[in-house]
């Protein structure tokens, strides 16, 4: 069985590997500072739990959206790399902002630049991975880029531990500090990923009727999927706020991104990997049980040991789901139009995110995280009936 493992590690293109790479160097920067923010929002510039959920929702549902644009053009353009590189740099060039801000205004026009960066990348960086990866590997690929980016989610935050506890809770300095890994993806990325020859193609209009047209209705009950997720799995901000809520001291919470993003990073290519062979939506099913119990333990306790127990459920479900749903995508679009499913897919993800964010947050200033996570919980009963719906044709 661990031969078997190695030998599909082996088989997987060096790209991906890189790939994977520049989302581990990208995530450490990015977690370093997201896994401190919210507390910096809270403790330092006094903003208000709403205020964090409609931030995060603008942010992440901006990053999202954005994803559209970029898809389109990279199928347009047929230059998947180039539009990655751009939005890798934009990102690495934000990061000084976080260490500037005296306000939340800053610290919003901070995150929606960063975003807009993760946009425009996201999407041709996805559709890369599928030009890259064979078909028989394509769920494996994908989990293991998962992995690797999520390697460096829970990097960030440890690093970001460590050092606040040398300088003394000094938030701006560790935001300095995150400019340095983001650097380093982009100059990875640009020398060492080599996009497929075809790629260089022009193409047609990808958002013309009639290729619009070749998106089947597979494809769209992914989109309609992955959007319902999205509002049952709201900003891990929250995350964050229910941590700072157990007493221990502002330095150690963002240990539970750093536990969230572990038990992620281990989940995600064995479950990439299984889902080359395993029926999708009774994966997707298995993933919302496991955000379901997420939410139930999150809202029973503020304990640190509750909180720790919830956010690792929360992380096996990431591991479950976010790279079978890539898969998924790729494997109902046509391949000269997966930059621009991905940027379809992307948009609606984006449009309820911004819309769970705000009611997360909206509930949490009402009453608290127990009724925040609770409704978490019932958003998952209505994705399981989503899902119930969809007879799949294949396992």
């Amino acid at each position: 069985m661990k031969s078997a493992a190695h030998s599909t590690l082996r088989q997987i293109p060096r790209g991906i590997w890189v790939l994977g790479c520049v989302s581990l160097l990208m995530d450490v920067s990015s977690e370093m500072i997201h896994s401190l923010l919210p507390m910096f929002m809270v403790t330092v510039l006094g903003a208000s739990a709403l205020s964090v959920g409609i931030i995060e929702g603008l942010a992440e549902s901006t990053a999202l959206i954005v994803k559209v644009f970029s898809g389109v053009l990279s199928d347009y353009l047929g230059r998947r790399k180039l539009l990655a590189l751009c939005g890798y740099t934009l990102g690495a060039l934000s990061k000084p902002l976080f260490a500037l801000a005296p306000s939340v205004g800053l610290v919003l026009g901070a995150r929606l630049i960063d975003r807009v960066g993760k946009g425009v990348r996201g999407a041709p960086r996805d559709a890369l991975v599928a030009d890259i990866a064979p078909p028989e590997l394509r769920g494996a690929a994908f989990g293991l880029r998962q992995s690797l980016d999520t390697i460096g989610a829970f990097l960030g935050p440890l690093l970001g531990v460590g050092l606040m506890l040398l300088w003394a809770n000094d938030f701006r300095a560790v935001f300095w500090v995150a400019v340095i890994p983001g650097l380093l993806a982009v100059a990875l990325l640009f020398v060492g990923v080599q996009e497929p020859e075809h790629q260089g193609v022009r193409r047609a209009n990808p958002i013309s009727r009639a290729n619009l047209r070749r998106l089947s209705r597979d494809y769209w009950w992914v989109v309609g999927v992955g959007a319902v997720f999205t509002l049952a799995r709201f900003s891990e901000a929250f995350l964050v706020l229910r941590a700072q809520q157990s007493g221990m001291p502002i330095a150690w919470v963002p240990l539970v991104m750093v536990a969230m993003n572990l038990v992620y990073a281990a989940s995600a290519y064995p479950f990439g990997k299984l889902s080359d062979r395993m029926s999708h939506a009774r994966l997707l099913a298995l993933g919302l049980l496991m955000l379901i119990a997420a939410d139930i333990v999150l809202a029973a306790s503020s304990h640190w040991s509750v909180v720790l127990g919830g956010v690792a459920l929360w992380g096996i479900h990431m591991g479950m789901t976010q790279g079978l749903l890539a898969s998924m995508v790729a494997d109902t679009a046509p391949a000269d139009l997966r930059g621009t499913a991905y940027g379809f897919f992307n948009l609606m993800s984006g449009l309820t995110m911004l819309l769970a964010s705000v009611i997360a947050g909206l509930l949490w200033d009402l009453s608290g995280a127990g009724l925040t996570f609770s409704a978490g919980a019932g958003f998952c009963v209505l994705a399981c009936a989503v899902l119930a719906c969809h007879p799949e044709k294949k396992s």
